[in-house]
C-alpha cells in the first residue's frame, strides 16, 4: 500500500485548529483533528483517546464496528444512550488528523521526518483546543489505555478542571525502560530498513522493517501464558503458527498504518513522564483533582501492576482496579464482560 492510500483512510469529520504551537517550538497554521462522535448530543461527554496504532473508530458501526466494541455502545458499560462519546484520532497519526503522512502546504508532498516532534502533551492540547471548538467546554471523563492512559494522565495535570472524572488504563506515568527498549528495537528495525529511505518510501509494503518492529511489539503485548495456550507448539506445514501469526501482524500494519507515524508517537511514548518540568512524581501526582481510576492488567510487560498501583496510591481520591488475565498489556482491549462491571459502575457513579 502506498503512503497516499494510508493518509486517506480518514474521516470527513475533522477540527481545523489555527495556529496551533507544538512544545517545540514549532507553529501550524492549520492542523486537522480528525474524530468519531456518538451518542446524544445534549448528553455528557466522555473523551476516549486511543493506543499506539488505534485510530478515531472507538465506536464504529455495525457493518464496521470500532476497536472498544463490547466496552462502548448501547447497552455497553460505557453506553452511547447515556453518554456522548467523542474519539480523536491523535495529532501525528495517520488516520485523518494531521501527522508526517499529512502534505506540507509550503513544499506540496507529504511531511515525512520533517514533521515537528509531538510529545504526549502536544496531543492533549490539541484535543483540548479541538473540543472547545465543538463547543464542549467540559466532559463527564477521559479514558484510554496505553498511549490512550498517557494522554489521560497529561489530561488530569493540563486541565485539572476540565473534567469529574480520569479512567487510566495499562499506563505508567512514565514509560518504563523496558518500554523504551523494544521502542528502540522498533525504531531501528524500520530505520535500517534500506526501504525506509529515511522516511522517503513510497509504498509502505516493501517495509520489511516495519514488520519486524510490529512482530517485535505484539511479544511485548500479549503474555507467554496466552502464547502458549493459543499456539501449544503446533504447526502448518514448516512454520510454528505462532511464526504465522507474528508474519500476518507484521503484514498487517503495512496496510493500515504509516511508518513514519509510527516512530513520531513511539518517541512520543518514550518521553512520557507526568513529572517532566513539574516536580517529583510525588508531588505532581498530588495536583490530580479529578477523581482518577487506575486499572493493571496482569501480565502487562510494559505498565506493571506495582508501579500503577504505587503511583495511584500518590493521588488523593483515587482508586485502583487490578484484572487478572492472560492477555497481558492488551487486556484493556478484550474481556470485557470480566472487567468492564467496574468501569460501568464507577462511570456512572458522579452522572
Amino acid at each position: 500500500m502506498s503512503i497516499k492510500n494510508i493518509s486517506n483512510q480518514k474521516t470527513n469529520t475533522a477540527v481545523t485548529l489555527h495556529n496551533f504551537t507544538f512544545e517545540s517550538g514549532h507553529t501550524f497554521s492549520n492542523v486537522e483533528l480528525a474524530y468519531e462522535r456518538s451518542g446524544p448530543s445534549d448528553a455528557p461527554v466522555i473523551l476516549i483517546c486511543h493506543a499506539l496504532t488505534g485510530n478515531q473508530y472507538a465506536v464504529g458501526t455495525e457493518e464496521s464496528p470500532g476497536w472498544w466494541k463490547g466496552l462502548v455502545g448501547n447497552g455497553c458499560p460505557i453506553d452511547t444512550s447515556k453518554f456522548q462519546i467523542i474519539t480523536f484520532n491523535v495529532l501525528g497519526g495517520c488516520h485523518g488528523s494531521t501527522g508526517p503522512a499529512s502534505i506540507d502546504p509550503q513544499t506540496n508532498d507529504y511531511y515525512r521526518q520533517k514533521f515537528p516532534p509531538v510529545t504526549i502533551r502536544d496531543i492533549v492540547h490539541a484535543q483540548h483546543a479541538a473540543l472547545l471548538k465543538l463547543g464542549i467546554n467540559n466532559v463527564h471523563a477521559v479514558i484510554g489505555g496505553s498511549l490512550g492512559g498517557m494522554q489521560t494522565l497529561e489530561w488530569g495535570l493540563l486541565y485539572p478542571d476540565f473534567m469529574k472524572q480520569l479512567f487510566c488504563m495499562a499506563a505508567t506515568p512514565y514509560l518504563s525502560d523496558y518500554g523504551i527498549a523494544f521502542n528502540h528495537i522498533g525504531a531501528r528495525a524500520i530505520q535500517d530498513d534500506p526501504s525506509f529511505n529515511d522516511g522517503h518510501y513510497e509504498q509502505t509494503d516493501r517495509l520489511n522493517g516495519f514488520e519486524i518492529a510490529r512482530m517485535a511489539g505484539m511479544v511485548t503485548y500479549r503474555s507467554g501464558t496466552l502464547f502458549q495456550k493459543r499456539f501449544a507448539r503446533s504447526q502448518t506445514e514448516s512454520l510454528y503458527n505462532i511464526q504465522s501469526y507474528l508474519d500476518y501482524q507484521g503484514e498487517k500494519i503495512k496496510q493500515r498504518f504509516d511508518a513514519n507515524s509510527y516512530l513520531y508517537l513511539l518517541e512520543a511514548m518514550n518521553h512520557h513522564d507526568i513529572s517532566r518540568g513539574r516536580g517529583s512524581l510525588e508531588e505532581v501526582s498530588r495536583q490530580y483533582k479529578a477523581k482518577l481510576y487506575t486499572i493493571s492488567f496482569e501480565h502487562d510487560l510494559l505498565y506493571p501492576k506495582e508501579l500503577i498501583e504505587t503511583f495511584s496510591r500518590y493521588v488523593p481520591n483515587s482508586e485502583h482496579h487490578h484484572v487478572k488475565t492472560d492477555y497481558g498489556h492488551d487486556g484493556f482491549l478484550v474481556e470485557f464482560d470480566e472487567w468492564g462491571s467496574w468501569i460501568e459502575e464507577k462511570i456512572n457513579k458522579e452522572q
